[in-house]
């Protein structure tokens, strides 16, 4: 014999309130509108009667899936999980969920993934997958699909987007390896298609410039993506180049980790021949030997305010665009020490 499913009229009439008191009170976004007294009732009623919301129900009558899309580049990549955790947290705070999707920066297959999100009409995106010159954001924008980009921004000033102050956390690396003493530091950037290694890149030379040292340009290389691999094969051109250095600001933590492998096929040692800073300050770098100094950036953090700007963007649509910059932090370890020690 099959049991009738549990219905919010059951609800209701367990808790002894009516139907739209326990809508609202089993409802995240609408639950400070009820007495916190019968609120605690309705959900106590729900939870004993087994209730599940039929979110499908929910849907047509409010015109929203409560799906958030999330794009990502490439999840395997230690800086994400943080970020979509805190999306995750934040959501389901308010009774939302995310549809998750890598892209593996293949414009294409980004395209793919959003227009598909779409088709399921999923609510707002958030987006980690920003090139500087992004087509389909503009797209976005002008169809009036809400949208918020998270660790990396676009040009366009019509952008919602949260963001570290990238060229900070450059001036944090600069300036601590400055003050131990290092007067020739080198600078594997990232891509600078993307706004995260155009900003670190500029905050480099800006800060060598601060301090009173001369940006050496043949110091400089661009690495072709945020990678352990790309670290190590320009690691390697700088040590076949002429300009000698002692210390080496990495465009972010993988690209320093590519140094880390180098320098132990060379026989080099970390700090001694060549000090080393990273970014991101991703997980385990402290298990590194020696443990890599680097920059903090807020990705738990980051994933929070995303969530916060998209989820306003869907209650007033025709918000102003903000980007929200969030201040990174210098974390001193073991890979950085004086010249020549």
């Amino acid at each position: 014999m099959t049991t009738a499913p549990v219905t919010l009229k059951d609800v209701a009439r367990r808790a002894g309130v009516h139907t739209g008191t326990a809508s609202r009170a089993l409802n995240p976004q609408t639950r400070s509108l009820v007495n916190p007294e019968t609120a605690t009732k309705v959900m106590r009623a729900a939870d004993d009667l087994g209730y599940r919301p039929n979110p499908i129900a929910r849907g047509l009558k409010t015109n929203r899936s409560f799906t958030i899309g999330v794009l990502v580049p490439d999840l395997t990549n230690p800086l994400f999980p943080p970020i979509v955790r805190g999306i995750e947290d934040t959501l389901a705070t308010v009774g939302y969920t995310a549809l998750l999707a890598n892209s593996d920066n293949d414009p294409d297959k980004e395209r793919l993934h959003f227009e598909t999100m779409r088709s399921r009409q999923v609510d707002a995106f958030i987006l980690a997958t920003a090139q500087r010159d992004h087509p389909l954001i503009e797209d976005a924008i002008v169809a009036d699909v809400p949208i918020v980009l998270v660790n990396r921004t676009v040009e366009s000033t019509r952008a919602f987007a949260v963001i570290t102050d990238d060229h900070r956390s450059a001036e944090l690396a600069v300036t601590h390896l400055f003050e131990l003493g290092h007067t020739k530091i080198a600078h594997i950037a990232g891509p600078e298609r993307f706004s995260t290694g155009k900003a670190r890149y500029h905050g480099f030379v800006d800060t060598m410039k601060k301090v009173g040292l001369k940006p050496d340009r043949t110091l400089i290389r661009a690495s072709r993506a945020f990678t352990e691999r790309e670290g190590a094969t320009t690691f390697r051109k700088l040590l076949d180049g002429k300009g000698e250095f002692t210390a080496v600001f990495a465009g972010n933590d993988l690209i320093a980790l590519g140094c880390y492998d180098v320098m132990t096929e060379t026989g080099m040692r970390c700090p001694e021949d060549v000090s080393i800073v990273g970014c991101n300050d991703i997980p385990f770098l402290d298990k590194l030997r020696p443990p890599l100094t680097t920059i903090k950036i807020p990705h738990y953090e980051m994933g929070v305010r995303a969530t916060q700007l998209v989820l306003e963007q869907l209650q007033s649509p025709s918000a102003e665009p903000v980007t929200v910059l969030l201040e990174p932090e210098l974390v001193v370890r073991g890979s950085t020490c004086p010249p020549g020690r």
